[in-house]
């Protein structure tokens, strides 16, 4: 089927909005008419470079949507299912997948080939093959899949907001509480508070923190911080170290998480410089491919016993957990409407990405119906 897609032609370039040809699905794969998709950070790190690919390739990688059509032999999803789309490509059935950890199952690989496992393709474009991001491609209206990346929702749930949750909101909430394991009564910093950093601070809120600061440039995200659960804002590091040694009388923070839009090696030694004895520093920001430098106190590492902590996806089992937050979301304790700052077309994408980029949106999200 021909479809409009968003595609990246090459490194900082903007998107060109694009007909491309659309494959039906094949073995244990469906056909997801998507209601929207959700504008993150990651993939614009493809379009600096940060994160090689092959280009050209549809991006996005936050999306949900309605099953419309199945491949053969798919067992888990039936027609008419609103699913949310999880981004690390998956095959269910290995020592990772198995224990709960798919976010690191070895064909994770190929979110960054723009093909599958088996090598092939399913969009095209002006007679050759083109990739998509994680295997997902929600830069478009459709979207062929596999099976283990769809994740069935209550029909009760707005696709739109659901979106959130096929990335973003899951990495971030995820950072705080299964990586970072913030416990009730916790100091909390959350180094930067766009999309994903609004949903650490929520993680931190949601599982008890007593005292979240939120450090933060931009005067709109640190208003906005404080709807999402900051208790205190501080606009640098300089200023939330200061913050944070007077309201813990020189303890410092039990855990903080860097979501910053560009990780850089120079940041760790003074975000390690929150981290109270015992604590965790939590790296949840990607840093370009090529940076190989970090400079911070090993001795403190080691006799303060701080402990570093990285993670892809904020561990997430998306089968679950993507229950868990829907749940949150119908509670009222996981923000998920406020978050969304503005929606685009398909043809506005490149306005979306300039909004997160100048800071007037905490998170953007193209609507396609």
């Amino acid at each position: 089927m021909k479809v409009e897609a968003a595609v990246l032609f090459g490194t900082h370039q903007p998107y060109k909005v694009v007909e491309i040809e659309l494959d039906k699905p094949k073995e244990r794969e469906v056909l997801v008419e998507l209601t929207a998709s959700g504008l993150c950070h990651t993939d614009d790190h493809l379009l600096t470079g940060d994160m090689p690919v092959p280009l050209p390739m549809v991006a996005g990688h936050e999306g949900a949507g309605v099953v419309v059509e199945l491949g053969p032999e798919v067992t888990r999803i039936k027609e008419g299912d609103h699913v949310i789309l999880h981004a690390p490509p998956n095959c269910g059935q290995c020592r990772w997948c198995v224990t709960g950890r798919a976010y690191i199952c070895d064909r994770s690989a190929f979110a960054l080939t723009g093909y599958g496992a088996d090598g092939t393709y399913r969009r095209h474009f002006d007679g050759a093959d083109i990739g998509a991001f994680c295997q997902l491609g929600t830069f478009s209206p459709y979207t062929t899949v596999s099976e283990t990346q769809v994740v069935p929702v209550d029909s009760d749930v707005p696709l739109n907001v659901a979106a959130l949750i096929g990335c973003g909101v899951t990495t971030g909430f995820g950072a705080a509480t299964k990586v970072g394991q913030v416990r009730e009564g916790d100091v909390v910093v959350v180094i930067g508070a766009g999309g994903v950093g609004t949903s650490a601070i929520q993680g931190a809120r949601v599982a008890g923190a007593a005292t979240i600061v939120a450090v933060e440039p931009l005067k709109f995200r640190r208003q906005q911080a404080t709807k999402f659960g900051a208790t205190h804002t501080a606009s640098d590091i300089a200023a939330a170290e200061g913050l944070v040694r007077d309201i813990t009388r020189g303890v410092m923070a039990d855990v903080v998480i860097i979501t910053v839009g560009v990780m850089h090696g120079d940041l760790l030694a003074p975000a390690m410089q929150l981290v109270s004895k015992g604590g965790a520093c939590v790296v949840t920001s990607v840093a370009p491919a090529s940076e190989m430098q970090v400079n911070f106190s090993l001795t403190e590492l080691v006799f303060y016993n701080k402990r570093l902590l990285g993670h892809v996806y904020g561990e997430a089992n998306p089968i679950d957990d993507f229950r868990r937050m829907v749940n949150l979301y119908k509670s009222g304790a996981l923000l998920l409407d406020e978050m969304i700052t503005r929606e685009y077309t398909l043809a506005e994408i490149n306005d979306g990405y300039a909004a997160m980029h100048d800071g007037s949106n905490i998170r953007g999200v193209i609507r396609y119906r």
